[in-house]
């Protein structure tokens, strides 16, 4: 795609095509596909993990105790990918599950100690490669990004 400013999607007229290099939900699409690929051949070579695997392992990190629900309303990915990429983390003894004391029909996930090794072996790389990424940024722009990318974000829930 060229750098050259666009004009915004929203401002055309409702007469013009719509063209799909300058349509925002494309290009955050094509940005997002780029470092996800860039992330999931880092993780792939080196941990043997799945982008659903890592972010399932990063979830738990942070809160273990989740449902496999839990984790697909959290990250966001679907309920199929998300039990696959579980049930890939229990079998690799990265994940344990637990029936939950109120309603035994709900398994608690939580991060075994080998998936609490991979999580601190992969968050490092994964800031850096935030980092890497941010760079092309100056720090104003860095909290503007910030800013938009939170008001896009709630926009989006009304979508």
């Amino acid at each position: 795609m060229a750098s050259a400013k666009r004009k915004p999607t929203a401002l055309k007229s409702s007469g013009e095509l719509l063209v799909l290099e300058d349509f925002l939900p494309y290009r955050l699409s094509i940005l997002s596909n780029r470092v996800s690929r860039a992330i999931a051949a880092r993780y792939a070579d080196a941990f043997g993990l799945t982008i659903p695997e890592w972010r399932i392992i990063a979830v738990l990190g942070r809160r273990p105790g989740l449902t496999a629900k839990d984790v697909a309303e959290a990250t966001e990915m679907d309920k199929v990918a998300v039990s696959r990429a579980v049930a890939k983390l229990v079998e690799a003894r990265r994940v344990a599950t637990r029936a939950d004391r109120d309603d035994a029909r709900k398994q608690l996930l939580s991060l075994t100690s080998t998936g609490e090794t991979l999580h601190a072996r992969i968050a490092p790389l994964a800031l850096a490669t935030e980092q890497k990424l941010l760079a092309a940024l100056r720090p104003r722009e860095r909290e503007t990004l910030d800013d938009l990318v939170d008001k896009l974000l709630s926009a989006a829930k009304e979508l």
